[in-house]
């Protein structure tokens, strides 16, 4: 019996209703500042054709790979399994990283260009002036509370992994379409090597902090501040705020932060300095590992008294997206009820 009801999900006639695949069919183009470059994103429905079927958007981010592709074949996969196909557009923008050196991700004519690391920390692009790497997500979210196209969208879920889970929690702190746009906003932040604090104070180095929130040390002054001088720049802190987050003050972000709706969504065995690890002072001030960054993280914004931020813990996952994004406890926090 499951078998049959697994063929029956799987038909050609169920699929063609929505793009399933990293395809050129799947890829549509986001003009960006004066409409002269855009950027590329995966979709499983258009964003510019009426859609009274759609009740919740989910945008995942990629990580510092920046295969979008394989991340939009993530959400679909997690989707699938959330019975979330029908009633819910998967996006995966991509943040094309072309130097000429570090990296050369293929260009289409017109496309986009971002440093290789600085996308993820709302920097400005490289081949078009005043446009920054948060601008992308702004139009994406402005473009999905259009009534006139979604016009029973209920929520939009933003959400990312390792790098993207980096772009996503500071997204969620510096962004000035949250509370504008007519549809609540909810960010999960998943894996990432560092986050944005708040304050200049950070745990001992031998910390021990549980999933709720407590820990048995007191955040205090960081001991090596004077052998590491940027441990609380901008992106790991509010002091030298440059890119899109520096039209606005400490204060704001702060109290931004505070007051909008993020899940940190851990793998529990994500715990060595494997794919892409950061283990600059300036990320080893908030901890040994990305598992005991969410912990210490998560007790600094519980004891600022956040209103709705919440932990939840992946078991058997490491760093990798595939796995936590299509594990039950994450289904109900990539496809919530709003």
């Amino acid at each position: 019996m499951k078998k049959l009801m697994v063929f029956s999900l799987l038909a050609m006639p169920l699929l063609a209703q929505y793009c399933a695949t990293a395809t050129p069919d799947c890829t549509s183009q986001l003009p960006m500042g004066d409409g002269s470059k855009f950027a590329l994103y995966y979709r499983s429905y258009p964003l510019d054709i009426a859609n009274a079927k759609i009740e919740r958007a989910m945008i995942i981010i990629h990580g510092a790979g920046r295969n979008a592709n394989d991340y939009f074949v993530s959400g679909m996969a997690s989707a699938f399994i959330a019975g979330a196909l029908q009633n819910t557009l998967v996006i995966s923008p991509r943040f094309a990283g072309n130097q000429g050196t570090a990296c050369k991700d293929p260009l289409a004519a017109n496309e986009i260009a971002w440093d290789c690391g600085n996308w993820k920390n709302g920097y400005e692009a490289l081949n078009h002036k005043g446009v920054h790497s948060y601008d992308v997500l702004d139009e994406l979210l402005k473009k999905l509370a259009d009534p006139k196209i979604f016009p029973n969208l209920k929520g939009i879920v933003v959400s990312g992994h390792s790098a993207g889970g980096q772009i996503t929690h500071r997204y969620a702190a510096v962004n000035e379409v949250h509370e504008s746009i007519r549809v609540p906003v909810r960010y999960v932040v998943s894996n990432p090597s560092s986050y944005v604090y708040l304050d200049n104070l950070r745990l001992p180095r031998d910390f021990h902090c549980d999933t709720k929130g407590k820990c048995e040390e007191e955040f205090r002054a960081y001991s090596d501040r004077r052998y590491c001088t940027t441990y609380n720049d901008w992106m790991h802190g509010l002091d030298n705020l440059k890119g899109y987050a520096a039209s606005l003050t400490a204060d704001q972000i702060r109290k931004q932060l505070l007051s909008r709706p993020v899940t940190y969504l851990m793998g529990e065995l994500d715990t060595l300095p494997i794919a892409g690890f950061d283990s600059s002072c300036i990320s080893m001030a908030q901890g040994p590992t990305r598992y005991d960054r969410a912990k210490a993280y998560f007790a600094h914004i519980t004891r600022l008294k956040a209103k709705d931020h919440s932990f939840v813990t992946v078991p058997l996952c490491g760093h990798n997206a595939r796995c936590v994004w299509t594990a039950e406890p994450a289904l109900p926090v990539v496809f919530p009820k709003f």
